[in-house]
């Protein structure tokens, strides 16, 4: 297994059957992600990022070319690809314990026992800041909090891969902000390898290894790929006035503005 091409999507292509025929969502992707690198996906309405994104967590099959993840090609969803969608799907009659616990059983109970399971889910709660709230209903905390629940969530089945689909959204600027200086750390202590799909440039740019800009749909593919070389650990007030991080900005918002301007049907 290569850690260089931990994810390996190969000649990709994507068509979906509608009504009005053919629709040509991908066409020739081709991306491979390091074991423990943080990769964004970001683009225009339209352009195919979260349909790669589904394809990588075997949501969807590609109608061509070949995915890979840690050498086997990948046949469908499984607990090794775990997804946070902007919607965190909460069971509403579950504490977030419990929310993360059934996440937990389902992958571990073969080998542990239920004090081993209990132990595990608290510990990641306690990684995202919730052990004050665990026994909270998800009707009792916040947008925010719930968020982090689903992040628990997908770390709780120690996935090889984490990945997120516009996962802050729809929270307000400042949740926004500690939500992903949180999970700046949690990937530090983790080292998951983690695909986001964002709107947001500041956030690629401020969490990413890489950023992956998407030319317009349909018929989308990669148009450019920026390589991020900030150091770790990363502090949003520093880099607010670093002329390189500055530099990574423009280059993303010239991809987006200039090279691909807004498709007037989006």
């Amino acid at each position: 297994m290569s850690t260089e091409k931990f994810v390996q999507v190969e000649k990709v292509g994507m068509t979906f059957d509608t009504k009005k025929g053919k629709f040509v969502a991908l066409r020739d992707i081709d991306l491979n992600i390091r074991q423990g690198e943080f990769v964004s996906l970001i683009g225009h309405s339209g352009c195919g990022k979260s349909t790669l994104l589904n394809l990588i967590a075997g949501l969807t099959l590609p109608t061509a070319g070949v995915m890979l993840c840690a050498g086997r090609e990948i046949p469908g969803p499984g607990p090794e690809r775990a997804v946070v969608f902007q919607n965190h799907s909460l069971l509403p009659w579950l504490t977030c314990f419990e929310n993360v616990y059934l996440a937990v059983e389902r992958v571990f109970a073969a080998n542990e026992n239920k004090a081993q399971l209990k132990e595990r889910t608290t510990k990641v709660l306690e990684l995202v800041g919730l052990a004050h709230a665990m026994h909270k209903y998800p009707g009792e905390i916040s947008g925010g909090m719930k968020q982090r629940v689903g992040i628990a969530r997908a770390l709780a089945m120690e996935p090889k891969v984490l990945l997120m689909d516009e996962p802050f959204g729809a929270l307000d600027a400042l949740t926004r902000a500690r939500l992903q200086d949180e999970l700046m750390k949690i990937c530090e202590a983790t080292h998951a390898t983690t695909v986001m799909v964002t709107h947001d440039v500041d956030e690629a740019v401020l969490l990413s290894d890489r950023i992956v800009m998407m030319t317009n749909g349909p018929a989308a593919t990669i148009g450019e790929i920026l390589s991020v070389d900030l150091p770790r650990p990363r502090e949003r007030l520093s880099l607010a006035h670093d002329p390189q991080y500055m530099d990574y900005r423009s280059a993303v918002i010239e991809f987006l503005y200039a090279k691909q301007s807004h498709p007037i049907a989006a």
